[in-house]
């Protein structure tokens, strides 16, 4: 009875989460092709351009846990909450989240390797952390896509400055960029240590 109440939860949120992580993936691949080459083109720019439109959609996934408290409302039991519904959100927020790590890590890598100090390549990932915090309320909230920026630029623009003159969503939106600076910082410590323990690992098998 439990195993099948945890395959329904499950089976419940396929209508979301394969898409929205499948979204949140889109950045890490458009990184892998554009900040590994050392020139830049007119389509390069273009490239940038798409994968700083679809980089909000890796941290939009936090956003999901709107569904989280329906599935624990819809559960009537608690072993199948923390068995269940529990690991799975956990497992997607952990996905979405790396996605973001990795892309923007391809970014900062890039910026490193065309010779930036460390001062200017902070200011761009707080710069990155706050529009991506926006684009995930744009995301959520007016349901925006990030297609919209290409395809009606100015009802996002126009939107995007309604809203945030208003404390309610401001608020949520620095909230999402207080977020992404500390659950970045936390995982590429993690990331680091990791790395660091496999480096030590292989020296010993050597």
């Amino acid at each position: 009875m439990g195993a099948r109440a945890v395959l329904e939860v499950w089976a419940g949120n396929v209508t979301f989460m394969p898409w929205n992580l499948t979204l949140a993936f889109v950045p890490v691949v458009f990184g892998a092709f554009l900040f590994r080459r050392r020139t830049t083109s007119p389509l390069w720019w273009v490239g940038l351009a798409a994968f700083l439109a679809f980089l909000p959609n890796a941290p939009y996934v936090l956003s999901d846990v709107i569904h989280l408290a329906d599935d624990v409302r819809a559960t009537r039991s608690d072993a199948v909450v923390v068995a269940g519904v529990l690991p799975q959100y956990a497992a997607f927020f952990l996905a979405g989240l790396l996605a973001y790590v990795i892309a923007l890590g391809e970014l900062t890598g890039w910026l490193v390797a065309r010779g930036w100090d460390r001062l200017r390549i902070v200011a761009v990932e707080l710069a990155v952390h706050a529009a991506c915090a926006v684009g995930v309320y744009l995301g959520r909230v007016p349901r925006f896509n990030s297609w919209d920026l290409f395809t009606r630029p100015d009802a996002v623009a126009t939107t995007a400055a309604d809203h945030l003159s208003d404390r309610y969503p401001l608020a949520l939106v620095l909230a999402t960029f207080v977020v992404l600076v500390v659950s970045t910082a936390v995982l590429r410590a993690l990331i680091d240590d990791v790395r660091q323990a496999v480096a030590r690992l292989r020296v010993r098998l050597a």
